[in-house]
């Protein structure tokens, strides 16, 4: 991980913005492919573009008529691999309201 590089040969490296949305965008991928009712799927690196810390919210059906634990092991079971190498993770996870999915 870049993290763990020297600053002296970081600047020939990649900057971190580009791991930090390269990260983003693949935990964003997989959410998406797992949960396609989803409404609402945000992903940010909270670790300095490092990539081992992330925030993440998603709003999806598929939570529906789930306790607050299930809908976190549900998100949990589907990033599996990906938390292995995490250093940690913020999960906040919200079934759609009713009235977000209604046509004006």
């Amino acid at each position: 991980m870049i993290c763990n590089i020297p600053q002296a040969y970081r600047a020939y490296s990649p900057s971190p913005v580009m791991f930090s949305a390269a990260g983003e965008d693949k935990l964003k991928r997989i959410l998406k492919e797992n949960f396609p009712q989803a409404t609402e799927i945000e992903v940010q690196d909270v670790s300095g573009g490092c990539g081992s810390m992330y925030q993440i919210y998603i709003e999806a059906e598929e939570f529906r008529g789930k306790k607050l634990v299930e809908q976190q092991r549900m998100v949990n079971s589907v990033l599996q691999a990906e938390i292995k190498g995490m250093h940690g993770l913020t999960l906040q996870t919200a079934v759609p309201s009713p009235l977000k999915n209604k046509p004006p």
